[in-house]
């Protein structure tokens, strides 16, 4: 079980993604001072529904990747004018929060 305190320290920095932005999993796990938990914040994040409303749709792994079967993500990101290399990758080069 995840601290209630480390989920909401997740949340948080999700929250301050700007539309337009992507964020990857190990930058917010560097943000809260946990580097090699990028994997933790995935969890967190898969259970964010549970804890309010937050753009978890603007986080994706290190190469940009989006969530595998998640549908909806790209949908939202697009509709926030990210910029796409492909149908499952986001273009971190032009869309990397800058935090």
């Amino acid at each position: 079980m995840v601290h209630k305190d480390l989920i909401y320290e997740i949340l948080s920095v999700v929250e301050e993604i700007p539309k337009g932005c992507v964020a990857t999993y190990g930058q917010i796990a560097r943000l809260i001072g946990r580097d090699k938990n990028s994997r933790l914040v995935g969890k967190v994040l898969s259970m964010a529904e549970y804890y309010g409303d937050y753009p978890c749709h603007r986080v994706v792994n290190h190469a940009g990747r989006l969530v595998p079967g998640w549908l909806e993500q790209r949908l939202l990101l697009e509709a926030e004018q990210v910029v796409m290399k492909d149908d499952r990758h986001v273009d971190l080069k032009k869309c990397r929060w800058d935090y």
